[in-house]
C-alpha cells in the first residue's frame, strides 16, 4: 500500500478530486477536501471534508470533519464532526462536537467524551499452579 504525505501549511486546501482513486494511507498537516475514492485511512491535521461523491473505506480523523459522501469505518473528529444531509456513515464516530442534519444515515456508536481511540486493557497474566 502506497502512502500520500502533504507538508503544506494549514490554510492550503489539497484536493482529491471525484474521479481520483487512492489505496493506501493518506496524511496531511493541511486541510483535505476528497470527493474520490480512498480504500485506506485518511489522518489530517487540520479540517476534512469528504465530499458528496466521495467514499471512503478506513478510518478518518481531522479537528473539523464534514462528511457528505459515505464513509464505512471510524471518524475521530479533535473538534466537530458534520454529518451533512446527504452524508452515510457506517460505523463509529468520535468527535467533541456532533452536528446530523436532517436526512444524514448513521449506523454504528458515537461517543463525545473522547476522541481518543478506545483503550483496551491486556488481560492479567492467569496464575498457574502446579
Amino acid at each position: 500500500m502506497g502512502a500520500l504525505r502533504n507538508v503544506n501549511t494549514a490554510e492550503d486546501v489539497s484536493i482529491l478530486s471525484s474521479g481520483v482513486k487512492i489505496e493506501g494511507k493518506i496524511f496531511c498537516e493541511g486541510n483535505v477536501r476528497i470527493d474520490g475514492k480512498v480504500m485506506g485511512d485518511v489522518n489530517v491535521n487540520g479540517n476534512l471534508t469528504l465530499g458528496e461523491t466521495s467514499e471512503v473505506q478506513g478510518e478518518a480523523k481531522g479537528n473539523t470533519v464534514t462528511l457528505s459522501g459515505k464513509l464505512e469505518g471510524t471518524i475521530r473528529a479533535s473538534e466537530k464532526l458534520i454529518l451533512d444531509s446527504k452524508a452515510h456513515l457506517k460505523g463509529d464516530l468520535f468527535a467533541r462536537i456532533l452536528v446530523v442534519e436532517e436526512g444524514a444515515k448513521f449506523e454504528g456508536k458515537s461517543n463525545m467524551s473522547d476522541v481518543q481511540a478506545p483503550k483496551v486493557m491486556p488481560k492479567p497474566a492467569e496464575n498457574v499452579t502446579k
